[in-house]
């Protein structure tokens, strides 16, 4: 179709008639690679489009070898992806690390932006990811990897275009955060509330990186590098400690201290060092963590001149995670550029930068192994005064080799450390 554009030349004073072809955005062609909860959220959203999102085509979808393909984009034919020059963007959400390392820095190298929700591996490989996609003039992003439908990497780089960010803590985990809820509210023991998570979709089959820490780990680690432009490994060696151990009477003595518990990531910078944990963390009644509820998140940070930001929404789930998907794929076909990453930081891991006050519940007597620690048997559980949280973390390994069941959990304090129960 042909449009005619009449200026008015204000020199000459006449009207110019310009011919000219009507101008049309040209579709973004997509490859998702994996077709789970994720995958499907990214094709229903596309399929259905409505607003920005209606340029977007879905061009080819990997499944696995040997599977039936029940759609026409559906394909086990890596290669076909990669070779294809009009396929714009892969979406990676395979999850686990290999082969969606490979695929990602396959996908790079033949010049194709990545987005990916695939925390486990962003966390295992973030630098190679930004180097190949900065070699390979392709971009690389993942908002949809930490918070699933929080826009927080976004407001966590936005922040970072001014100040510093000191501190960074969350809710990062929605099964845990399912988990902890409802016992808390029901009364239920562990055990029972998680396979109803389980049953919910929730939680995983095997809910080991959910309830043991790793999957917050994952999201920390992502969080710190972005943050303190660094690159850090979720390792043994990290201060990491889940809910694993958790039972419905710590619940109830926690609730008539008027505290919730909550699984939080956290982490502190001061001069050249920085901090990193994953705690079951105590809050009181009135503190937004204490009401997050459900599976949302909330993830907060602190800057110098910002002060403290929060985020919060569901953390999980088809529709809001694939939703993060789309927002980076637009950001990409509208120039909209994230923070570069260098990873030229000197900041130094110091597990003991921080520390805190803890309870403790064990079968052992362990009240000699903290006793530098101003230790206080109240009932059933052990209060552990001031301790640097990296060795906090040290001692409690000790404990779980004598004592699989043992618990732990750090306290909210006041200004100055103290307690206020």
């Amino acid at each position: 179709m042909i449009y005619m554009i009449i200026c008015f030349h204000v020199k000459y004073k006449c009207l110019l008639f310009v011919n000219t072809k009507k101008l049309e955005v040209s579709a973004v062609n997509i490859a998702i690679l994996g077709f789970g909860t994720v995958g499907s959220g990214v094709y229903k959203i596309i399929k259905n489009a409505k607003r920005q999102a209606q340029n977007l085509h879905v061009k080819h979808i990997l499944i696995r070898k040997n599977k039936k393909p029940d759609l026409p984009e559906m394909t086990d034919s890596i290669d076909e992806i990669l070779n294809d020059q009009d396929v714009d963007v892969v979406v990676e959400v395979i999850g686990g690390i290999e082969p969606a390392h490979q695929y990602i820095v396959d996908a790079l190298k033949h010049h194709k932006h990545v987005i990916t929700a695939n925390k486990a591996v962003i966390a295992q490989y973030m630098d190679e990811f930004t180097r190949v996609a900065a070699q390979n003039d392709a971009k690389f992003y993942f908002e949809s990897s930490v918070g699933g439908g929080i826009p927080w990497i976004q407001g966590l780089e936005r922040a970072l275009r001014v100040d510093d960010v000191n501190k960074i803590q969350g809710i990062f985990n929605g099964t845990s955060n399912f988990i902890l809820d409802q016992m808390h509210r029901t009364g239920k023991p562990f055990n029972e509330v998680l396979m109803e998570a389980q049953q919910l979709g929730y939680a995983e089959a095997d809910p080991s990186a959910d309830i043991d820490g790793l999957d917050v780990a994952n999201k920390l680690c992502i969080s710190v590098d972005i943050a303190y432009d660094l690159f850090i490994k979720p390792t043994e060696e990290l201060p990491i400690f889940g809910i694993r151990n958790i039972t419905e009477d710590d619940m109830t003595h926690f609730d008539k201290l008027g505290m919730t518990i909550k699984l939080m990531g956290k982490s502190h910078q001061r001069g050249h060092e920085f901090d990193y944990m994953v705690e079951p963390t105590l809050y009181y009644g009135d503190t937004l963590e204490a009401h997050t509820r459900d599976n949302y998140n909330l993830i907060s940070l602190i800057g110098e001149t910002i002060g403290t930001l929060k985020f919060m929404g569901q953390g999980a789930g088809q529709l809001p995670t694939a939703n993060a998907v789309i927002q980076d794929i637009l950001d990409i076909f509208q120039g909209k550029e994230h923070l570069k990453r260098e990873f030229k930081s000197t900041f130094k891991f110091q597990p003991n930068l921080t520390r805190n006050n803890y309870i403790v519940r064990s079968e052992i007597d362990c009240s000699q192994l903290f006793g530098d620690y101003a230790p206080e048997l109240r009932g059933d559980y052990l209060v552990v005064h001031d301790i640097p949280v990296g060795e906090m973390h040290q001692k409690m390994r000790r404990v779980l080799q004598r004592d699989e069941t043992a618990f732990m959990a750090s306290l909210p304090t006041k200004k100055g450390g103290a307690e206020k129960w």
